[in-house]
């Protein structure tokens, strides 16, 4: 077979395997590679879809200055911490949120647990667009006529519910809503199917092949979205829908908590923290690249572009005059499948132009879909799993193909908004939090036990956790931000000045301003040193030189203001799912939102269960983890250490509060005897864990133990 070794040299140019770092781990091809990649899980649909639908809904010139804010205190704080970890601790968000802390596992597991749900159904929406996409060659277009029923009769072929009914008062759900429609829809299974073979064949020769995929899937639609805003720009009238969001300036809206909250929520989900791929692809790069640069280039591209793609949508609006009006709302979904194919109609050569827009609009969001389900195979392939890159990438897209399937039905839309509604509003806004408050509170956490003591780090910690959860409890229940915000900052300033006053005297200086004194000393261990020496640390590996430092207010944003914001909208989503409560779609997006919730609290508590994802000699561990968890500080040597039993269950026990306080809030309907019944439950799960926890402490430490023993066995042998 003569043809054969040609065949050979062509999958090799197509599918080139990826290049090795010094440690032996996959590098990508370039560091433009590596930036698309990372563009295209968060420069996606959202950017075309939601983010004008969301400026459309709070119009105007002033609604740039939560949304920056929330870019420079939010997005690219957050977006460092992922790309630093995962680039210095050469592994995927497990590993690298094992290594900060080993109860971190969990934490490290969520983001993986929502790109994997959220893949699931995000191809089934890629789906539908290409049933528009296909219907793009009919002249005259099918929906010409009857844009909303093409869209709810022939894409999603939806049956309409026969909807629930609460109580006067919404105390009690009376009827259920229930879905007469269950059939599976051929069309939209093989398109689900089509997309699935094409995030296999990006991602299964790993980041030599995806290297190359991403040049096509950043380049194409950068160059579509181009032709699209011309186009929208050149119709007439196109200039008042743009002045309607550049030339209009309504000040009262800044008074407003909504278009706050509204900016925070569009920057944290556009720019794709918390699905795990970020810290997954970091760590394929150089270990010394520039991680500070390109989080802010990959942030910064994905502003850009969506305010840039903006132009599109609102040249529309002013074409279709469209015009915001009180009460009414635009959502993604209206903006992708209602507006946009209802101005393409208007355009002379209508058949191109919705080509061009579902073609880009499809690409978008298949890069987005395929960085999610390589964040799932970094993890299966960093735990050391003996099976080969290409078996399982095969399985994993064979399993996630099947668990799309009930979207594929009838029902599916519900579904999906049910599922993508809460995985979005609780389970990734809580992983995104969790991230943030771990990272900066068990870093190195003896550090600050054995200078300030160990008692005043659990009360400081408690007035820090206690307060947001007492704002958020007493703001919700006494419907009052300012006296939720009193009772926040009144429990922190109370266990700070109580940590302070029975800690310690530190014996090392702190930094700076800090160290005039024994008291300041003592309150910047127990406030920054653990997130301030994470920094440092960090800056070791992927700062010096000419790289750009992680800034010294790096580690104070996280910790004392992204986290407490997300903490705020986090509690918004239980009122919300109170009154949705008779409907089980959203209830079983509800329950899965907290199944995801509950396996990262299980690894703050039981960490053993999650060492299957930790192989037993990670890469670099002769290098990056003698550098960032030996390093020499103030002449001590730190070593590697586990927080207590007794402190994880602390830490399990203020989550479950956290939670339980929002769900009580939602199931107000329950009967008193019904409410002490689910307290006593709850309480019961709570006690049997954290007893499990302390029963499991000494094989814990056993086999922590052992498996020092067999590392210095290693060592030996490699000595020798």
């Amino acid at each position: 077979m003569f043809i054969v070794p040609y065949l050979n040299k062509i999958a090799g140019w197509l599918a080139p395997p990826p290049k090795k770092s010094e440690d032996g781990r996959d590098q990508w091809p370039s560091r433009a590679a590596f930036l698309l990649a990372a563009m295209g899980g968060c420069a996606g649909q959202g950017n075309l879809l939601r983010y004008p639908s969301v400026v459309y809904n709070n119009y105007g010139a002033q609604w740039f200055i939560p949304y920056l804010l929330a870019v420079f205190l939010i997005a690219i704080p957050a977006l460092i911490l992922e790309i630093a970890i995962g680039q210095a601790y050469r592994g995927g968000s497990v590993i690298a949120f094992n290594n900060i802390n080993r109860r971190l596992k969990g934490v490290g597991l969520g983001p993986i647990l929502v790109s994997f749900i959220v893949t699931q159904y995000f191809t089934v929406n890629l789906a539908w667009i290409m049933n528009y996409f296909r219907n793009s060659f009919r002249s005259p277009l099918p929906w010409e006529g009857r844009i909303e029923e093409f869209y709810m009769g022939d894409v999603i072929h939806n049956v309409d519910p026969v909807e629930g009914v609460l109580s006067q008062g919404n105390k009690s759900v009376v009827a259920f809503t229930k879905y007469p429609g269950l059939a599976v829809l051929g069309e939209t299974v093989g398109w689900s199917a089509f997309i699935w073979f094409l995030i296999w064949v990006s991602i299964f020769r790993g980041v030599g092949l995806t290297g190359r995929v991403v040049y096509w899937t950043m380049g194409l639609p950068i160059v579509t979205t181009i032709i699209f805003v011309g186009r929208s720009l050149s119709l007439e009238n196109a200039g008042e829908g743009v002045r309607l969001l550049w030339a209009t300036w309504r000040s009262s809206q800044l008074a407003s908590g909504t278009v706050w909250q509204t900016a925070v929520g569009q920057v944290f989900f556009s720019t794709g923290i918390g699905f795990g791929y970020f810290t997954s692809y970091a760590s394929y790069n150089a270990k010394h690249s520039n991680a500070v640069m390109d989080a802010i280039l990959i942030c910064g591209s994905n502003v850009l572009f969506e305010n840039f793609a903006a132009f599109a949508v609102f040249g529309v609006v002013g074409y279709l005059r469209r015009w915001p009006q009180e009460g009414e709302r635009l959502g993604a979904f209206v903006v992708g499948f209602l507006t946009l194919p209802e101005a393409v109609l208007h355009m002379p050569g209508s058949n191109f132009w919705a080509v061009l827009l579902f073609f880009t609009l499809v690409v978008l969001g298949f890069s987005s879909a395929f960085v999610m389900l390589d964040a799932v195979t970094t993890l299966a392939v960093d735990s050391g799993l003996k099976f080969s890159r290409p078996t399982i990438v095969t399985t994993l897209t064979l399993i996630s193909f099947l668990m799309c399937l009930p979207y594929c039905t009838e029902f599916g839309f519900y579904l999906l908004d049910g599922i993508d509604r809460w995985i979005n509003n609780i389970a990734l806004i809580f992983v995104v939090w969790s991230e943030l408050v771990g990272a900066t509170t068990t870093y190195r956490w003896h550090d600050v036990t054995g200078q300030a003591g160990l008692p005043a780090f659990v009360v400081y910690n408690i007035g820090y956790f206690g307060g947001q959860i007492a704002g958020v409890a007493v703001a919700h229940g006494a419907e009052n931000p300012s006296a939720g915000a009193g009772a926040g900052f009144g429990l922190y300033i109370l266990c700070s000045i109580v940590a302070v006053c029975i800690a310690k005297t530190p014996e090392m200086r702190a930094a700076s301003f800090w160290n005039r004194n024994a008291v300041l000393r003592r309150f910047w261990y127990l406030a920054f040193y653990s997130g301030n020496q994470l920094r440092h640390d960090l800056n070791h590996i992927v700062g010096g030189g000419s790289n750009w430092n992680i800034p010294v207010f790096w580690p104070v944003l996280l910790r004392y203001v992204s986290a407490p914001v997300l903490a705020i909208i986090f509690s918004f989503a239980y009122p919300e799912f109170h009154t949705l409560r008779y409907d089980p779609m959203m209830v079983a997006g509800f329950i899965l939102a907290h199944l995801c919730l509950l396996a990262m609290l299980l690894g703050l508590i039981l960490p053993r269960y999650y060492d299957c994802f930790v192989p037993l000699n990670p890469r670099h561990e002769e290098h990056d983890l003698v550098q960032i968890h030996e390093y020499e500080t103030h002449g001590n040597v730190v070593s590697k250490r586990e927080i207590p039993w007794f402190l994880g269950a602390a830490f399990w026990v203020t989550n479950q509060v956290f939670m339980f306080h929002g769900l009580a809030m939602s199931c107000k309907s329950f009967t008193d005897s019904a409410r002490n019944a689910a307290m006593c439950v709850w309480g019961a799960i709570l006690t049997v864990v954290t007893f499990n926890s302390t029963v499991s402490h000494g094989a814990t430490m056993g086999k922590i133990a052992h498996d020092k023993m067999e590392r210095r066995h290693y060592r030996k042998l490699e000595a020798g």
